[in-house]
């Protein structure tokens, strides 16, 4: 009864550190059996279990042992969920040998809400060494434990895809900065790496004249490599191209289609890189350990995959560019003119408001945009927007988006609803690498009332009584993920009070020295302004921008929306 108390008073104090939960449940099995073998098997994947914490097994077995359902010992007690005891394991052929001197061996299910969790097994040198009292405490302890490893095991994973899914958003930033495709696939290995350790990682790209998969770009233990063009059929890369699809091989020596190319090569991982259904290339990862990448692993790269691809076209489309310098400035300054009819010719005039706002693009063409949609005398609709990239396809993307954000606002959709509306429609249209962040805000006179909404714009700022601060308003980027839902934030404003909603271009201006400009001098600023009007402050943000970056390239598009309440 006070091992059962003991359990129960460390499950209830609950912590979601899975290695401190695990350790706490093998020093309690301890005051049960004095073993000298112990291990705890977590589910990996739906077929399959590895062990999670171990005391008395050699290194490379931890690393190395995945066991299937039915498979073993563990794995039958995994498959029955019913515990399985072994007096003699020289006489049961289910027995898999992992340490030489093992004579019996205990396996109890850990089942949570139905589903199992894992296994925790004891082997031991004596035959006959686990009582039926024994099996059946340790069954006690298992049923209080398990659904605190099932959650400790949920918190871990959603830490995960949250790190995963900022990695993911970090690289599409980098495309956005890096022309370069060289430097560009330098950092994606490096921040794949932060998410999926490799031994080895590599670009092959199709090269249609000969027929062969190209290694365009590889790193082994983070020195450049260079492998020999494999043909399209070959390989684990080449099987991937052919089929279109992910490739996962736990182990290499197992599958006839490996291809040795880097030496020591236990598993491997090939995702292919697509545009327009067309294999372009493929993305690669080996490791010297066996079943070192997961089906998780291959969802996170089938995201990361159309980046890369998008930003391989962009970059052979660049390379057009160059070569075609002086005709298409021509069509970029003709299409920059255009652009222009497309953002609004002035800003309005609404009650309650003094408003101003400005474009300024890195290049020829911009992908930010703004708009705003008067519904007078309710309300005032307020856009900014930035879309993934920039350049000539950006800017496509920008037109298109804005002539989809003026089909879908309407009088009776607030910003959260305009924003999951707006994000529907973008993913209806799958366009790849291409996604747009967006804040939408409603200005309601009669109450003073501004209600927004955020889908991955900077934080919006605001002054009151000369004090500037942040609003907090996050969101996933809209065309990026099915099924995102957005919070929206109500402020009330008194006269004299601001609002900004600025791009990430006027925040990362670089100086000469490579400093960035920053939210702390950009809210300096506002505040030392305290009674210019909104046209007199996006004036003077402009030209503080400007000042910080002269000598220094343009690297983004610079957006600014000022809203000043006047009464």
């Amino acid at each position: 009864m006070e091992i059962l108390g003991e359990a129960s008073e460390i499950v209830s104090g609950y912590t979601l550190d899975l290695d401190e939960l695990l350790r706490q449940l093998a020093a309690l099995v301890l005051k049960v059996v004095d073993y000298q073998v112990i291990a705890v098997f977590l589910r990996s994947g739906k077929e399959s279990l590895r062990i999670r914490f171990a005391i008395g097994y050699r290194e490379e077995v931890i690393r190395n042992l995945r066991l299937k359902m039915g498979e073993g010992i563990v794995g039958a007690a995994a498959q029955t969920r019913h515990t399985v005891v072994v007096n003699d394991v020289s006489k049961d052929p289910r027995y898999l040998m992992a340490l030489d001197a093992t004579r019996s061996e205990l396996a109890v299910p850990l089942v949570a809400r139905g589903k199992l969790v894992g296994v925790i097994d004891l082997q031991s040198p004596t035959p006959d060494a686990f009582s039926e009292y024994e099996c059946k405490l340790l069954e006690l302890i298992g049923s209080r434990f398990s659904l605190a490893i099932d959650g400790a095991q949920a918190h871990r994973a959603t830490i995960k895809r949250n790190r995963t899914l900022q990695t993911l958003s970090g690289i599409a930033h980098e495309f956005s900065r890096i022309l370069k495709l060289e430097e560009l696939l330098q950092k994606v290995s490096s921040q794949v790496r932060a998410l999926i350790p490799y031994d080895a990682f590599s670009i092959f790209l199709w090269d249609a004249k000969g027929g062969m998969l190209e290694h365009y770009f590889g790193v082994r233990f983070d020195e450049r490599m260079q492998l020999r063009s494999m043909p399209a059929s070959a390989g684990i890369v080449g099987a991937a191209a052919s089929l279109a699809e992910p490739v996962l091989v736990r182990d290499t020596s197992l599958d006839e289609r490996y291809v040795a190319a880097v030496p020591g090569i236990r598993s491997e991982v090939a995702v292919p890189l697509m545009l327009q259904h067309k294999v372009i290339g493929v993305l690669d990862l080996e490791s010297q350990q066996i079943g070192a990448f997961s089906h998780e692993h291959v969802r996170t790269l089938s995201l990361l995959a159309p980046q890369v691809a998008a930003a391989i076209e962009n970059a052979r489309l660049y390379e057009q560019v160059a070569a075609s310098q002086a005709r298409l400035e021509r069509d970029l300054r003709a299409a920059r003119e255009l652009q222009k009819s497309l953002l609004p010719s002035g800003c309005p005039s609404f009650e309650g408001i003094e408003i101003s706002a400005r474009n300024d693009p890195a290049l020829e063409v911009s992908g930010d945009l703004y708009d705003f949609f008067p519904f007078p005398p309710e309300h005032l609709g307020i856009l900014i927007g930035d879309v993934s990239g920039k350049g000539s396809a950006a800017a496509l993307y920008a037109a298109l988006v804005a002539g989809l954000l003026r089909n879908q606002v309407r009088a009776d959709l607030s910003p959260a609803q305009l924003l999951v509306t707006a994000d529907r429609a973008l993913l209806a249209r799958r366009i790849e690498a291409r996604y747009l962040t967006a804040l939408y805000a409603q200005w309601f006179p009669a109450e003073r009332r501004m209600v927004l909404a955020n889908a991955g714009q900077p934080l919006p700022l605001v002054r009151r009584g000369g004090h500037v601060e942040y609003i907090v308003a996050a969101g996933v980027p809209l065309g990026l993920l099915d099924g995102t839902a957005y919070d929206q934030t109500e402020l009330r404003l008194d006269p004299g009070d601001l609002l900004v909603l600025a791009s990430d271009g006027i925040t990362e201006t670089q100086g000469e020295s490579g400093e960035e400009y920053g939210v702390r001098r950009l809210r300096e600023l506002i505040e030392s302004h305290p009674e210019a009007s909104a046209s007199e402050l996006l004036d003077a943000l402009f030209a503080d921008v400007h000042e910080f970056s002269a000598g220094a390239r343009q690297k983004d598009d610079r957006t600014l929306i000022v809203v000043k309440v006047t009464r």
